[in-house]
């Protein structure tokens, strides 16, 4: 499975919404590692804030639920209002794993919803079929 894009010209880019420092570097090292263009943010308004330019293109979003500013449940609902980002997925990956936070995500347009601590080949591995479904 290859992550580059179809023509070649550029590696996908996915948007990591994260407020831990150190799950932010993981995430990017693992993405970049595996082709992507990992762009890093450490709030939910900062993510949202990427997500309302046109002219940013991104592959998936991954995003915590709990973040300061504004959660990845409002990520989510702003994701849904962007008629620019329809369909765009997104995986929640978060250490909050109630039930109602996963159904809410998941009715919300989520993907997928993983919870910390997370193995890297499982979410790799997630990640490769959300995109090579979305292709």
């Amino acid at each position: 499975m290859n992550p580059s894009p179809r023509n070649g010209t550029s590696r996908r880019r996915i948007l990591v919404a994260d407020d831990e420092p150190h799950i932010r570097r993981v995430l990017e090292t693992l993405l970049e590692a595996s082709g992507f263009e990992a762009e890093t943010v450490c709030d939910g308004a900062e993510a949202l804030d990427r997500l309302r330019d046109p002219e940013r293109v991104y592959a998936l979003v991954l995003t915590d639920l709990m973040m300061p500013e504004r959660s990845g449940l409002e990520v989510l609902e702003g994701i849904g209002r962007m008629e620019h980002r329809r369909g765009l997925p997104v995986v929640v990956l978060t250490a909050k794993g109630q039930d109602a936070d996963r159904e809410r995500a998941l009715a919300l347009g989520a993907s997928d919803f993983l919870t910390k601590p997370f193995s890297p080949k499982k979410l790799l591995g997630r990640i490769l079929e959300i995109l090579d479904g979305a292709d």
